[in-house]
């Protein structure tokens, strides 16, 4: 069978076939770009959450449970999924500036909470005060964490709240119980 197909005539479907993923490669190497065709999956355009995508996830998340919100509430405000939330909230998926500044608005923060304490910072401290342990915020954004600080709060007696610390502190192994 020699009828035209895609304006090749004479060949044969496997030299057609060949003939146009020769076509979409040369078509991308003419962008300025080698490798597969369009839309196919390569190593280069694999989306891969980066350091800052996870840290102003986090923050959503953070702020979210300070604020007693479920995920799926927080979606229903800005009408999205509780998945596509918690594709935000991980890092999955990045958080375009519209959707950041209406994250501010529902969370009642400035858009400026999501970058606070975030990685790369070039600011040099010298011998200022060194910021946070990342442990320490990584904890109080757990819900345990969370947990813990909310309870602690409500305790309004001094002497209960020193003799709890106290008591984590021995948990913990920590000699030093003094301030």
């Amino acid at each position: 069978m020699t009828t035209e197909v895609f304006g090749l005539p004479g060949l044969g479907l496997v030299e057609r076939i060949k003939r146009l993923q020769g076509c979409n490669l040369a078509k991308e190497i003419d962008n300025g770009r080698e490798g597969p065709a369009a839309g196919e999956p390569d190593e280069h355009n694999a989306r891969r959450a980066n350091a800052m995508d996870v840290h102003v996830g986090t923050r959503v998340r953070l702020r979210r449970m300070l604020l007693g919100m479920s995920q799926e509430k927080l979606g229903e405000q800005l009408g999205l999924t509780f998945q596509q939330v918690q594709k935000y909230e991980k890092g999955v998926n990045r958080i375009g500036a519209g959707r950041l500044h209406d994250l501010g608005q529902v969370l009642g923060v400035p858009i400026q909470f999501f970058y606070e304490q975030a990685p790369g910072g070039s600011l040099e401290h010298g011998f200022a005060e060194q910021p946070a342990e990342s442990y320490v915020v990584e904890f109080l954004s757990s819900r345990e964490g969370l947990e813990l600080n909310k309870a602690f709060v409500r305790i309004t007696d001094p002497r209960v709240r020193r003799t709890v610390l106290d008591l984590v502190r021995s948990l913990a192994g920590d000699a030093d119980t003094a301030d």
